[in-house]
């Protein structure tokens, strides 16, 4: 797999078919047993994975559990606010969010009562600088939704200037991980309220595996309108009366939890937590640093920060036109190397089964499209 370039879509390893394999085998046959362990092994399973999780990010325990996506993390988060929260404030977005949670934001600004407020690119770029999303970023910002590393250009974001900053106007702070955590270096620190995101990128996992995580003190005041069982202290505690709140991140669980996702799930993490996020990382570097030596050989725009600190483990890289994007795009996956485009942007991702082998076809099959 020396030509894969899509660790933004679907991140891999070597052995990551017999991992995963294994680790569904072993589920399936617990989950198959004739006794009556189903259940204890597959809440261990779910839990080894939130685990995994909180060292991967030093997250504190019971601060961390698994949702379906970062759309449905945002919008349980948004709901389980106090009442008023963010009514009146600001909701502030970066126009190089990920467009699923801005068309969540649009859709509940009127029930919750807050202005969204997108801030823009500048003239002719495609991401979003840190110093204009802090120029927007007042005290009436009720939320504001961070994104750590861009899906379309891999702009990276100063995390201690914007978390400094909300600190200072007392807004809560979500930072959606999901391009960045895995290749990325990225630690809860105080100041940072709530992370989302997935395990499908450079965790290298499965769909359906997204996580949430919530500041303790934030966590007390939540009380999640999507509840059930799973959602208490005691999930067995069954007084229809009775009901109350888990003390931690429990009380975001609701009904009977899914557990395949994270089982597909763990064998990524882990291999990226032995591995090593800076291993991995440095690895990445020397790669993007070819592909952006050879598209400037080409005389092609590179849309990503130029500069290796302001960017995550892609690169994007502008075509004349969509048509010659997509054109672009299937003449590399016929010549085995595989990336994709939005629009006229070509976006490559190359990661730890990349080959420098596939970085120099890349350029005499692009050559073609100066």
């Amino acid at each position: 797999m020396s030509g894969y370039f899509l660790y933004h879509s679907i991140g891999t390893f070597s052995g990551k078919d017999a991992a995963m394999a294994e680790a569904l085998r072993d589920f399936s046959s617990a989950w198959s047993a004739e006794d009556d362990n189903q259940w204890p092994t597959a809440l261990a399973a779910r839990q080894s994975f939130i685990n995994a999780w909180e060292r991967l990010i030093g997250a504190p325990s019971g601060s961390l559990t698994v949702t379906e996506n970062v759309t449905l993390a945002l919008y349980t988060l948004i709901g389980s606010l106090p009442s008023g929260r963010l009514r009146g404030k600001r909701v502030l977005v970066a126009q190089d969010c990920f467009p699923s949670l801005h068309f969540l934001l649009n859709g509940l600004s009127g029930r919750f009562g807050f202005t969204l407020e997108t801030v823009p690119f500048r003239q002719g770029e495609f991401f979003v600088h840190d110093e204009d999303f802090l120029a927007r970023w007042n005290e009436d910002v009720g939320l504001a939704l961070v994104t750590f590393v861009s899906s379309t250009t891999s702009k990276k974001v100063d995390i201690d200037a914007l978390r400094n900053q909300s600190k200072r106007m007392g807004s809560i702070m979500v930072v959606d991980v999901t391009q960045g955590v895995g290749i990325a270096p990225f630690a809860v620190s105080e100041g940072i309220d709530v992370v989302i995101g997935s395990s499908l990128k450079w965790l290298c996992g499965a769909s359906g595996a997204g996580v949430l995580q919530i500041e303790p003190s934030l966590l007390a005041q939540c009380e999640p309108e999507l509840r059930g069982w799973f959602s208490q202290p005691n999930p067995f505690s069954w007084g229809l009366d009775d009901f109350s709140y888990a003390p931690d991140v429990r009380r975001f669980d609701h009904g009977t939890p899914a557990v395949l996702a994270s089982v597909a799930s763990q064998p990524g993490i882990e291999f990226v937590l032995e591995t090593g996020v800076e291993t991995l990382a440095t690895r990445n570097r020397q790669l993007v640093s070819s592909i952006v030596e050879m598209a400037q050989a080409l005389e092609m725009p590179i849309v990503s920060p130029l500069d290796a600190a302001q960017r995550g483990g892609s690169i994007m890289i502008q075509a004349s036109s969509p048509e010659v994007a997509t054109q672009i795009q299937k003449k590399l996956k016929a010549e085995g190397l595989f990336c994709d485009n939005r629009g006229a942007i070509i976006r490559f991702s190359p990661g730890i089964v990349t080959g420098e082998d596939a970085v120099a076809h890349l350029g005499a099959v692009m050559q073609e499209f100066r």
